[in-house]
Order: C-alpha cells, then sequence, then structure tokens
C-alpha cells in the first residue's frame, strides 16, 4: 500500500509545471550531474566513463537437436573510479524456466531450463555455481575486489535448450533456429545507477556496454550460419562457388542469390567438414545474435551508405524459399540502409552489414533483425525499415532502454514515419502512422495512457507502448516542425555524435538539444515528457476585428502541437494557415491567433494531422 501511494505522489507531482528554466530531475541522475559525469551543456562531463568488456564465445549448433552448449572468456575492465567487489551477469535466457518473473503469460512450449552454467571461473578461481534460481540476473561475489582501472578475466562454460516456441529467440522451424541473449554477460555498470539488476520479463529490451566480440559458431555441414559481425573465413565454411557470389554481393546493386532453394536441397553450399566452424568478429558493439539453418535460402546485395568515402554495406536476408516477401526483402533493406543514412537521420550506417532473418519476433540486434513473414510486401517492408532504423537507437547510441524505451524506440518510430512518407507517399505513410502509433492512445481514456513520457520502462506495464512508441515520436514531429529541418538536424547530429558509442540518458537528449539549437528547450520538454496531457485543442470563437479576425484556441489537453487552421470563406475560396508548437510558449492553456483577411469567414477548421485530437467535434467553428 505505501509502495502505491509513493507512486501516486510521484504521479501529482509530475504533473506540476515548473519554471520553464528547469526540469524535474531524480536524485541519482543529480548525484551523476554532481560528479560530473554528465553535463549540463549536455556533453558528457569531464569524468565520464563507461566499463568495456572483450568476448570469445563459441557456441555448438546442432538442430534439430535444440540443446546449445557454449564456452566463454569475457575480460572485465573496470574504467569505473569505484571498486568493484561483486558483479552482476544477465543471464536472460533464464526467463524460459518455470517461475520466471514474466510480464505475460505463456505456454509450454515457452519453457526450458534456462542457462545451466557448467563452470565458472575469474581469474582462474573456480566459484561454486546454484543452477536452481530462476532470476535473470545473479550477483557474483569476487574472491579479489576489481580496483578501478583494472581487469579480470572469466571463463564460463555453460548449456541450455532453444524454445520450441520462438519469440525473440528460439526455433523458427525444425532445423532452422535464432539465437538471441544466447550467452552469459556482465551487466551494465553506471554512473546513475550502479549496475543494472533489472529482470528481463519477456518484455525488457538493451542495455549493454559496447563491447568486442570473437564468436565462433561449430555447426554441423550443410547448415549456414548468419550473425553479428564479419564473416572471418567464409572460404573455410563454403564452398568455392559460394564464397564467390557472398564476394560479389558486396560490390552489388543487384540482388545475388548466394544459395537457392536447390543449392540448400542437394546440399552443396557448405564446406564437407562434418563440422564447420564459422567466426564473426565485431569491435564496440553492444551485443551478438545469431542464425542457423539448413533450409533457409540467402540472398543479398549491397548499398553505398556513405557517399563521401563511397562506402558500402552489406544487405542480406535469410528465409523460407515460399515467403515472397522475403524475396524482396535485400532490396527493401538497400532502401532503408540508404535513405536513412544520407536522409534522416542522416548519418552514415555505421556497421558493415546487416542481415534480416524470417522469424517471429519483429525484432532489432545489432546488424540482425528477427521479422515476421507477411503477405503484404508494403507491411513487411514497414515492419523491416523500423528494425533497420534502431541502428542508430539504440545501437550506435548505448541507450538503456530497459528504463528509458522512448529513447530509441521513439526515435526509430520517427525515422519509419519519414522513411515511409518517401517510400509510400505521405497520405499512406501518415494513414499507417496513426493506426499503429497514435489511434489507440488518443482515443482510450485511461489514467496509464496519460503516463508521463519520462515515467522508467520498467515500470510500466499498461500504457508502456504508448510512451515507448506514440508519443515521443510526435515530441521529435512537434519539435522537428518548431526549430525547422535544418535547425532540427544540427541539433540532432550534435546529440548523436557527442553520445554515440556512450550511455546517454533523457537529460543528457534534453540538454544537447538546447545547447545545439541555441534555444532554451526545457518549456517543450517539460511540456512533453514530464506531465500527464494529451492532445485536445478547441476552437473558443472566431470575432471580427479590423484588418481580419481573432480565433482564440484552447489547450484542453495541454501538449503543445502544431495545427493547421482551415478557413473557408463565404465566396467559396479556402486557405491554410499552419500554427508550430511555439504558439504554446507562452502560455500552455490557450492562444489568440490572428487571422488577418479582408474576406468574410464563413467557418474555420482545426487540423493536426497525425497529432490526432482526442475530441474532434470542438475543432470547427461556423460563424
Amino acid at each position: 500500500m505505501l509502495r502505491k501511494l509513493v507512486s501516486a505522489a510521484l504521479f501529482i507531482a509530475a504533473s506540476i509545471p515548473l519554471q520553464a528554466q528547469s526540469l524535474y530531475m531524480p536524485r541519482d541522475i543529480k548525484a551523476a550531474f554532481a560528479k560530473q559525469t554528465r553535463s549540463q551543456d549536455g556533453q558528457p562531463g569531464k569524468n565520464y566513463w563507461q566499463n568495456h568488456g572483450k568476448y570469445t564465445i563459441t557456441v555448438t549448433v546442432k538442430p534439430p537437436d535444440r540443446n546449445v552448449t557454449g564456452t566463454e572468456q569475457i575480460v572485465y575492465t573496470n574504467n569505473s573510479p569505484d571498486t568493484l567487489r561483486t558483479i552482476n551477469m544477465k543471464m536472460i535466457l533464464n526467463i524460459h524456466r518455470p517461475g520466471a518473473a514474466r510480464s505475460f503469460a505463456t505456454e509450454k512450449e515457452y519453457l526450458t531450463e534456462g542457462i545451466q552454467i557448467d563452470k565458472f571461473l575469474v581469474n582462474g578461481t573456480p566459484l561454486q555455481w546454484n543452477n536452481e534460481p530462476s532470476s535473470t540476473n545473479r550477483g557474483v561475489k569476487l574472491p579479489k575486489p576489481l580496483l578501478p582501472h583494472e581487469s579480470l578475466t572469466l571463463d564460463i562454460d555453460w548449456h541450455f535448450q532453444a524454445s520450441v516456441q520462438s519469440g525473440r529467440e528460439g526455433m523458427l522451424d525444425p532445423t532452422t533456429v535464432f539465437l538471441a541473449y544466447f550467452y552469459p554477460r556482465v551487466a551494465v555498470y553506471d554512473d546513475y545507477n550502479g549496475w543494472d539488476t533489472l529482470e528481463f520479463l519477456d518484455a525488457q529490451e538493451f542495455y549493454n556496454d559496447f563491447n568486442d566480440y570473437t564468436l565462433h559458431v561449430k555447426v554441423p555441414k550443410n547448415f549456414v550460419v548468419w550473425a553479428t559481425g564479419t564473416l572471418q573465413n567464409p572460404k573455410e565454411v563454403l564452398q568455392p562457388e559460394y564464397a564467390k557470389r557472398l564476394e560479389k554481393s558486396f560490390t552489388s546493386d543487384s540482388t545475388i542469390h548466394i544459395a537457392t532453394k536447390e543449392d540448400m536441397d542437394k546440399k552443396r553450399v557448405t564446406a564437407k567438414n562434418a563440422m564447420n566452424t564459422w567466426t564473426w568478429t565485431a569491435t564496440n558493439i553492444s551485443d551478438v545474435a545469431l542464425a542457423v539453418s539448413d533450409t533457409y535460402v540467402w540472398d543479398a546485395a549491397s548499398v553505398v551508405v556513405d557517399p563521401k568515402t563511397n562506402r558500402r554495406a552489406s544487405m542480406q536476408a535469410a528465409f523460407a524459399d515460399s515467403a515472397e516477401d522475403f524475396h524482396r526483402a535485400v532490396q527493401f533493406g538497400r532502401n532503408s540502409l540508404g535513405w536513412l543514412s544520407t536522409n534522416w537521420p542522416g548519418i552514415p550506417y555505421p556497421f558493415p552489414k546487416m542481415t534480416s532473418v524470417m522469424g517471429f519476433a519483429d525484432m532489432e540486434y545489432p546488424m540482425m533483425c528477427n521479422d515476421s513473414h507477411t503477405d503484404s510486401f508494403d507491411f513487411t517492408q514497414f515492419v523491416q525499415d523500423h528494425e533497420i532504423a534502431h541502428t542508430w537507437m539504440p545501437f550506435y547510441m548505448g541507450i538503456n532502454e530497459s528504463r528509458y524505451a522512448f529513447m530509441d524506440e521513439g526515435w526509430a518510430t520517427t525515422f519509419e514515419l519519414l522513411i515511409g512518407t518517401a517510400t509510400f507517399g505521405k497520405e499512406k505513410a501518415e494513414n499507417l502512422f496513426k493506426k499503429f502509433r497514435v489511434e489507440r492512445w488518443i482515443n482510450t481514456k485511461a489514467t496509464h495512457q496519460d503516463l508521463p513520457i519520462i515515467t522508467p520502462s520498467s515500470e510500466l506495464r499498461f500504457g508502456y507502448g504508448n510512451n515507448a512508441y506514440g508519443k515521443p515520436a510526435l515530441s521529435h514531429f512537434a519539435l522537428k516542425d518548431m526549430l525547422g529541418d535544418e535547425l532540427f538536424k544540427k541539433a540532432l547530429h550534435g546529440y548523436m555524435e557527442r553520445w554515440h558509442g556512450k550511455h546517454p540518458i533523457p537529460w543528457d537528449y534534453f540538454n544537447s538539444m538546447s545547447n545545439v539549437s541555441g534555444q532554451d528547450l526545457n518549456w517543450f520538454f517539460h511540456n512533453w515528457y514530464f506531465t500527464n496531457y494529451y492532445i485536445d485543442l478547441a476552437i473558443q470563437g472566431v470575432t471580427k476585428g479590423t484588418g481580419g479576425y481573432t480565433m482564440t484556441v484552447q489547450n484542453i489537453g495541454g501538449f503543445a502541437v502544431p495545427f493547421d487552421v482551415k478557413i473557408t470563406y463565404t465566396d467559396g475560396s479556402t486557405e491554410s494557415i499552419h500554427q508550430t508548437a511555439a504558439v504554446w510558449k507562452a502560455d500552455q492553456t490557450q492562444t489568440a491567433i490572428s487571422l488577418k483577411t479582408t474576406k468574410s469567414i464563413q467557418k474555420v477548421t482545426l487540423d493536426g494531422g497525425i497529432f490526432m485530437d482526442a475530441t474532434i467535434k470542438d475543432n470547427t467553428f461556423t460563424l
């Protein structure tokens, strides 16, 4: 009961307007700024740090056997000023264990024994390990404290069963598996929260350090592997013809069919060793994922992602041959990589490759997508665009999705609409955006739908989707409209240049956007992120005066949104006047708009476009 009362008090406090120059800041965040790990101008502070790991992982996968065995060595460096007497290990696949804390009900096909640790050494010293607890976190007391700027070495052997019911990971068909979260990892230790100990709950997403990975995947002959990173030994694991096709795809705009159904059926793609070891490397990246199959076909091409250097990125796809939509996945992906690199966000794709794997999750991983097959080519492209857009947030930026999902999902949703408009046209793209990102929120009169966006994602169950996707995306579009594309992109790029490869939090975003734009945007950020507002405008009245009319608009819902004033004159002519969110800076409750005209007005209508209004009937005023 006490916890509920405290939550209610915080809920009320978040709705109280603050001074224009200040934003609410929790005590742990204040402490980070006081330690100067973060700066009020939006840059990393002079004392900023983050820890780092070097992972060497070997996994053995032999479908249809669901057993996966693994061994890894982690060299973990403590760059913090703190002496670490314990470390926290993340074992996310324990979410499959009976008794694990989960946000949603599940079926028996989802359940497994989770990760079973067979060996755990710290600097060569074996530690006893109890595999009974079902938590996705495990605190480990170190035999010897890890001092600042020192490293330790972990050697771990483990095994698990891939889940029959595939979601973000698991079996895709009897001999195809997608593996994500498949290895024990050291959790993030950061400057404002310490160890990240949030449970996975089958709903949380990424928060990982930027690490270096060498990944060895051992599979039987005739099985192909796709994974995060760069394949180091294609000539060892592929027959010469298929290694040549892969190499050719790296400079080809056209789709190269590296392995067709006939190739896979006749088992002529891979080297004929009983077991092949595929080796992948990736540096300064937050995670790795992989897929294994002896039935999926393999397409690839490439696209220039940096016109200044002519650098290309590989776009690959692995899928069931019967999926017509995925036969277009490579070209859909080429469009995504090229457009997002040169338009919005307008930062060249930072990795060498992207692979889209046909699965069930509609989920992003570094250089990998696990996306559903659909009968609609347009919808398949829409989903893949969104997942590829995640490359910049959270994989380029290192965002804590577990606590601040809006910092990446909101941006991916923004980029999704921008590229969708370029691809499908404004009307179709905006209709899809309103249907999937706005309607459910604005048409549902429920407390949890209007919780402040800043509410930690880990504390949300209902309302998570709206706070993570639609509402923050609308805030980005409102700010883009208010600042104009040039200044908005300048501020966005400033934020991204400062924080890529690091761990930004919301206040870093707020401060950086204000700093780089040269404007105090705290009034805007408070309005959108720290209130229980929604979108609901109403015309209070229209009065005629000298030189035209004055229209008074009441902001019932509270959000500082842009809108168009559509005017119909008595002579039948029409006019549209655009208003940016800046009209709400002085007074967020109402505004008076001057309509200069010598004509007589018959009626005026407010049109918010994607900023859908909760009460449409009071958006038109007839004189």
